[in-house]
């Protein structure tokens, strides 16, 4: 049995390193290991504007030059067990197998990543299933507000319906031209691009669409529930 206070202490750890990653220093200890930051891709970027007018890099955000793994438990790494369940406030609920995902359409998005610990990836390939592919199968209902994203050990991730049909959320199974490895999420895991990475649950077991909203892992620790970079909503 975990003792009393040990959650609270890990959150404030978490944020602590957070707040200590946001404020520039050139290098910093993400998952056990010393990442430096490239200076000169951040300066670049950060003089270039998406197509809504936003900059590229959100604001207490350095460029480093390659996705790293940011811990959680893993699932089954065999994609042959993997069921994805599409469900909830759906009219027509289904279950699809790793095959089967991959007989639907599939996309490639070389796709800007954003952690909350305050490091960005730039241009990072994905190849997968778009979201709302799965979505107008499923036939979400009218009352549907909400997906959450169901991982393997029963984490979550919540996101308003509308941002989870952009044509930049999708499953991704592949990065950078090879399987999804593991730590990143493989065999399956989703990615927001638009908010912060931990909304984009990996070891994906299930897409459920919801009338009301529930927060999901981190949200329910201390963490915005709505999690946009460029507005720093790092914490509730």
């Amino acid at each position: 049995m975990e003792r009393p206070g040990a959650a609270l202490e890990r959150l404030l750890s978490r944020r602590r390193f957070v707040e200590t990653a946001t404020k520039g220093s050139v290098i910093v200890a993400l998952g056990g290991g010393l990442y430096a930051f490239a200076d000169e891709l951040t300066s670049t970027a950060n003089a270039e504007t998406r197509n809504d007018g936003r900059p590229r890099v959100p604001p207490g955000q350095r460029v480093i030059r390659a996705l790293k793994p940011m811990g959680g438990e893993a699932s089954d790494p065999n994609p042959s067990r993997l069921r994805l369940r599409v469900h909830g406030a759906v009219e027509a609920p289904f279950e699809l197998s790793f095959a089967e995902l991959l007989a639907l359409p599939q996309v490639e998005r070389r796709l800007d990543v954003h952690c909350v610990t305050g490091w960005t990836v730039l241009g990072a390939r994905f190849d997968g299933v778009l979201l709302k592919t799965l979505a107008e199968r499923a036939k979400p209902k009218p009352s549907a507000r909400f997906v959450v994203f169901e991982a393997a050990h029963g984490y979550t991730s919540n996101v308003p319906l509308r941002e989870a049909l952009k044509d930049n959320v999708l499953l991704a199974h592949r990065l950078e031209g090879a399987a999804l490895p593991r730590a990143h999420g493989g065999p399956l895991r989703a990615v927001l691009p638009d908010l912060y990475f931990w909304k984009s649950a990996k070891w994906l077991t299930g897409i459920r669409f919801v009338t009301r909203d529930e927060p999901g892992y981190w949200e329910t620790r201390g963490y915005h529930n709505h999690a946009d970079p460029w507005r720093e909503e790092r914490y509730g």
